[in-house]
């Protein structure tokens, strides 16, 4: 079967695009475009990264609660944006749990810390832990846990069947990533601005009511995912009982604001069809 709706993407304004949607068993619906060649990530490797932490929870190597990052933050503090971390620099701007602040430098603090715990540096960790089992081969973490993943629609695809019926982890750790964390919690989305309340889970953000939101109007509230600045995303809607990945090599800008909505709405009428 292919979806029609897939080659919105030969409309939007960059070199290379390549999109799939896969349902929970793995089937994939469609895909239209490159689905082999690889992209930059951007923070779509934050999603990977929370998985590779679900993954040493449930080993035992780390526990939610335990103190990581700085003073009174925990695991779970890092994996929500909740630690008070800044964006991109190593400084507290706000107690823990007070405001949802958007940190990349806190997805490298628990990449550290899960390095420390597991005695593994955390791409390889990242590779043993859910890139081998789910045969995502040209998929690579060259850098920073928050932003630094490369890989492809086709791995994307697979991992997005895993979230959906998880068989590396128990399902009710995936729930549990999947449920609002600090609820109430303000603060920016970027690209999107002010969001109140700004619903994350643990490594994926959640949709609810965000207004304005990268994905459709017609998006349940219960979609979850992760865009990234290098023009790319994932999302899962569990209402439609399917994921889509979509990657581009251009950056994130006006363009992904217009072109995305409707792009995902149209998928999801298709689905519903």
């Amino acid at each position: 079967m292919s979806l029609h709706s897939l080659a919105l993407i030969e409309n939007w304004p960059v070199p290379t695009a390549a999109a799939a949607v896969v349902r929970a068993d793995g089937t994939v619906l469609g895909t239209h475009g490159p689905v082999a060649h690889r992209f930059p990530l951007a923070s779509v490797t934050k999603p990977l990264a929370a998985y590779a932490a679900l993954v040493a929870y449930e080993e035992g190597a780390i526990e939610f609660d335990e103190p990581a990052g700085p003073p009174g933050s925990t695991v779970r503090h890092l994996l929500a944006h909740t630690s008070g971390l800044a964006f991109d620099e190593h400084r507290v701007t706000s107690a823990p749990g007070e405001r949802r602040l958007y940190s990349n430098a806190g997805f490298e603090v628990l990449g550290d810390h899960i390095a420390k715990a597991t005695d593994i540096p955390f791409a390889e960790y990242l590779r043993q832990a859910v890139l081998q089992p789910l045969g995502m081969a040209s998929t690579t973490l060259d850098g920073s846990p928050a932003k630094d993943g490369v890989s492809t629609v086709d791995d994307l695809a697979r991992f997005a069947a895993e979230v959906q019926a998880p068989r590396l982890l128990d399902p009710r750790t995936v729930a549990e990533a999947m449920t609002v964390h600090y609820p109430g919690t303000k603060g920016v989305l970027p690209g999107y601005g002010h969001q109140n309340p700004n619903d994350w889970g643990l490594g994926f953000e959640i949709r609810d009511s965000k207004s304005p939101h990268w994905t459709g109007s017609s998006s349940s509230p219960r979609t979850f995912g992760h865009f990234g600045q290098s023009g790319t995303f994932l999302w899962i809607d569990p209402d439609a009982g399917a994921a889509c990945v979509a990657l581009t090599d251009r950056a994130f800008g006006p363009w992904a604001v217009e072109a995305w909505p409707p792009f995902t709405d149209a998928v999801l009428t298709e689905l519903r069809g």
